[in-house]
């Protein structure tokens, strides 16, 4: 068995997890509140820029220059067309300069990009097995939303993206090159690769999580008193 399909299998109880998440259900349904969709939207904003700024990271760590060339394609394409996306979505949601301006990381969102930085450390193993899972779970909830057919089209602008035929080729390609990565390495370390696969799976639900709770950096009951003032 491959490394990738390895560790898909041993984290399908965190990915079963993510189809399931009502944030996910409510794209499907139609039904997600605006307001939460565009919290997430601005937080996947955020989450996006250090995205991208790692897999530049990434394009350093490589062996070879095909290899440079790829993650350096992947940080300007990939993270282009989806900071595109997210603008038109800011356009139909309305977010104005002042949201920018209040705008800070969620708790969730920063531990996140925290957690990718540190994988970063370690060579282009490490840093594409903690970025893997973004791209993968994003095409599997695109492939199984496929026939879903929400009436709010910014919803319907969502799946097409993730469920995509270019979205597919570039995640094939990570699939290969981290099963070539992985390949030929002692359990040892094939065990702390999976671990940064697991816990950057679990930050994709939780991902799911603070946006649907619109996450801050308040107590609950900070959070209460303010809704009572």
């Amino acid at each position: 068995m491959t490394f990738c399909k390895e560790v898909r299998l041993e984290c399908a109880d965190l990915w079963d997890a993510s189809f399931e998440h009502p944030f996910v259900k409510g794209i499907a349904k139609g039904d997600l509140p605006l307001d939460v969709f565009k919290f997430y939207v601005m937080q996947d904003a955020y989450y996006l820029t250090h995205f991208a700024k790692v897999q530049a990271i990434g394009a350093t760590k490589a062996k070879d220059l095909k290899t440079t060339q790829s993650f350096a394609h992947h940080a300007e394409q990939t993270c282009a067309a989806e900071l595109a996306l997210h603008e038109s979505f800011m356009e139909l949601l309305g977010v104005t300069e002042e949201d920018w301006q209040l705008f800070e990381p969620s708790p969730h969102a920063y531990a996140y990009v925290s957690h990718m930085y540190r994988s970063a450390e370690g060579d282009l193993a490490d840093v594409l097995a903690a970025l893997l899972p973004c791209y993968w779970l994003y095409y599997e909830i695109g492939e199984r939303l496929k026939t879903a057919t929400p009436e709010q089209p910014i919803f319907q602008k969502w799946i097409g993206t993730y469920g995509s035929e270019w979205f597919g080729e570039l995640v094939n390609e990570q699939i290969a090159r981290m099963d070539r990565l992985a390949e030929g390495l002692p359990e040892e370390r094939r065990e702390e690769l999976k671990t940064r696969f697991r816990r950057s799976s679990y930050y994709e639900w939780q991902f799911w999580q603070q946006a649907w709770t619109m996450e801050t950096w308040e107590l609950p009951a900070q959070k209460e008193s303010a809704r009572h003032a």
